[in-house]
């Protein structure tokens, strides 16, 4: 047999395969975005400027950024408990509860919402035990938070629980035998390792929290700077059919997104790198 004959793959040759991939990339996704960017430059950089920086947007992109990062934050730890739990412990319901962590893949975001709502309204099962302490659940920024989080805690997990099942137990145990306290082995043994997965459900659920629409129009209230998130105001200019200010908000968003993701990126393949060398 010649050494310079390949082996027949399963899938047609490179030359087809990337044509294919590239071509339903541009299709699906570079030339939807290119044409935001496209639509935007019709209002002139004054005009992009003067819409973008109104202050009803500049509310809706602190809310938007500041719910979906505490919301990632919150996914991030818990998420983390949960993969534990489901990864080291067995307990009876285990199946159960680890199918229910898939729940919010598979729920409208519509139900969620209004189902998130009729628990944290002021008469709601939740809700009213929260206003007897002063805070309000629904129609507030909070509830933002609250629906951000249902929709994001699945990423966390399902990034975290493969690897949790491939580290070794011996690992942890030979950190004890070595006299190292539990917070010791936490620190310098475990999060180590889960550190990339756990940055990289982070992001994910970051990224789909400033996207998500549904859950959270219904627990918001919508009521304009104060819990009006950005996408409810995108929809509301579509509406107006203002749609170049509408494509401007929306660039905004996708700069800064993006951008964000190109540094948490970053900050994986560092910390990669770090792991490699030592």
């Amino acid at each position: 047999m010649s050494p310079f004959k390949r082996n027949r793959g399963v899938l047609p040759g490179f030359g087809i395969t990337l044509g294919t991939t590239l071509a339903l990339l541009g299709l699906i996704v570079l030339i939807p975005l290119s044409t935001l960017f496209f639509k935007t430059g019709t209002l002139g950089w004054h005009g992009f400027w003067s819409t973008v920086t109104t202050p009803r947007v500049l509310a809706s992109l602190r809310l938007t950024f500041g719910a979906s990062f505490i919301a990632a934050l919150v996914n991030g730890l818990f998420g983390v408990l949960g993969a534990w739990v489901l990864v080291r412990y067995t307990f009876p319901g285990r199946k159960l509860i680890d199918g229910i962590v898939d729940l919010p893949f598979a729920l409208p975001t519509a139900v969620a919402g209004i189902t998130l709502t009729s628990l944290y309204s002021r008469n709601g099962l939740i809700g009213r035990h929260l206003e007897a302490w002063g805070i309000k659940g629904a129609y507030s920024p909070l509830g933002v938070v609250i629906a951000l989080t249902f929709i994001g805690l699945p990423f966390v997990v399902r990034t975290v629980q493969p690897v949790l099942e491939d580290l070794e137990t011996e690992m942890e145990e030979a950190a004890a035998t070595l006299g190292a306290k539990r917070s010791q082995t936490l620190w310098h043994v475990v999060l180590p390792v889960l550190y990339p997965s756990i940055l990289t459900g982070f992001t994910l659920a970051f990224a789909r929290a400033l996207g998500e629409y549904g859950s959270v129009v219904f627990i918001s209230g919508n009521m304009p700077m104060k819990t009006e998130i950005t996408p409810l105001l995108i929809m509301t200019k579509l509406e107006q059919f203002d749609y170049a200010g509408a494509t401007a908000i929306a660039v905004v968003m996708l700069v800064v997104s993006f951008g964000l993701i190109l540094v948490i990126n970053f900050i994986q393949w560092w910390s990669r790198r770090r792991q490699g060398l030592a």
